[in-house]
């Protein structure tokens, strides 16, 4: 097992535009300072919104070795707690998600409010404080219709995603969205591995004929590199942006997040075998129904993509070294009614093959990227910049966070 002088080493001794070393989606030593240099310190998109529509609505998520709690609160603001009794540690909510007046814990019902404050508890003394026995809070935030937590004590800095976020999610307008399908698959690799995958297509023709209906597979047309786009692109960018819809490549300066609305292929509208609309009410205020995709991606947790009809968030968890969790929530309009505005397997059939899919090269890469034989290759300019921008982030985020200092790949 790696320890952190290991894991530094192999970074700084890494080629540029190649894979990485077989520790780095194998060792469980890598696995824990992946925890701790970065799911325990940057933000993490663990909910939608529209989860947690009224007070009392909570989900739980589990982060490595944390617990926590995100629930809506009385006066409608989402905040997240630790998921640890303030008595004798016992998990409060043990469900995926539910809804409750109040947190409860089940060992001895000691009571708090949905704002963290311990109201009740029983025996416990005169002197006792309930005032200094409050649920430890873990940060929330809330965005274009995502909620956000970060583990750490100082959280990085939220407005600029903020401001992003709410500028090119806002003619979908989150608010008004209910979730139509969610579905939760595991997949058997690495966070990474599940993250590479994504940020390519040069595997789409070969892995994924329901999605390449409609999903452009050239990278000048999805939009991974701001300096090489497509006149396509650049024609619906400047026809989106005219009506009022922000569209043009936007990103952290450390590339951790971005912004950029795509056009789908043909006349396609949507993510459907036949690429009209899945939905017959728009979301929000879109114009059009041709408006293409909105693609945001930020590291180290969630790709999403807004669209006229629907929204797709997708959001990664790592539970091991080898195994990755991934939840896909499909957005509609408020008002939507399934089986009069929409047919809830049309809506969903592609992208279920999809992850499907993924969920297959992922495990087949795992299972060769374990081979001693497995030494890292060079990725494809051409149609892997997404792939060399992530492995940078991380290579350099990693670099960064063990020594202080922030270097990009070795030369």
């Amino acid at each position: 097992m790696l320890r952190d002088a290991d894991v530094l080493s192999l970074l700084l001794s890494r080629k540029p535009a190649h894979s990485l070393a077989r520790e780095f989606y194998t060792d469980q030593g890598v696995y824990q300072t992946d925890l701790e240099r970065i799911w325990y310190r940057d933000w993490l998109m663990t909910a939608v919104s529209a989860e947690l529509p009224k007070a009392g609505n909570y989900v739980t998520r589990q982060v490595g070795e944390y617990s926590v709690i995100v629930v809506r609160g009385n006066d409608g603001v989402a905040r997240a707690f630790h998921n640890s009794c303030r008595h004798r540690g016992s998990r409060i909510c043990s469900a995926a998600k539910g809804t409750n007046p109040k947190l409860v814990c089940p060992y001895h019902q000691w009571t708090y409010e949905l704002d963290g404050r311990l109201l009740w508890a029983r025996d416990m003394g005169p002197d006792f404080d309930a005032s200094k026995h409050g649920l430890k809070s873990v940060h929330c935030e809330e965005a274009g219709g995502m909620i956000m937590i970060c583990l750490a004590d100082i959280a990085p800095d939220f407005a600029p995603f903020r401001a992003q976020a709410e500028a090119y999610a806002g003619p979908h307008e989150p608010a008004k969205l209910k979730v139509a399908h969610q579905s939760t698959i595991v997949e058997q690799g690495n966070w990474k591995l599940v993250m590479e995958n994504n940020r390519e297509c040069y595997h789409c023709a070969g892995s994924h004929p329901s999605l390449c209906r409609t999903f452009p597979e050239d990278p000048k047309v999805f939009g991974t590199n701001p300096k090489e786009q497509a006149p396509v692109l650049r024609d619906h960018i400047a026809k989106c942006e005219t009506a009022g819809m922000p569209s043009q490549f936007v990103a952290a300066p450390d590339t951790q997040w971005r912004f950029v609305r795509i056009p789908f292929l043909g006349n396609a509208a949507s993510y459907t075998m036949d690429g009209k609309p899945a939905v017959s009410k728009r979301v929000g205020r879109v114009p059009f129904d041709d408006a293409g995709s909105c693609l945001m991606y930020h590291y180290p947790s969630s790709w999403d993509h807004f669209l006229s009809d629907q929204v797709l968030v997708f959001r990664m968890n790592p539970i091991s070294p080898m195994q990755t969790e991934v939840t896909t929530t499909w957005l509609v309009h408020a008002d939507a009614v399934e089986g009069v505005d929409y047919d809830l397997q049309r809506l969903t059939e592609v992208w279920i093959h999809t992850n499907d899919e993924d969920r297959a090269i992922v495990e087949e890469n795992q299972r060769g990227v374990n081979s001693p034989a497995y030494e890292p290759g060079p990725y494809s300019a051409q149609h892997e910049s997404g792939v060399i921008q992530f492995v940078d982030w991380y290579a350099d985020t990693m670099i960064r966070r063990l020594t202080g200092r922030g270097l990009m790949a070795a030369e």
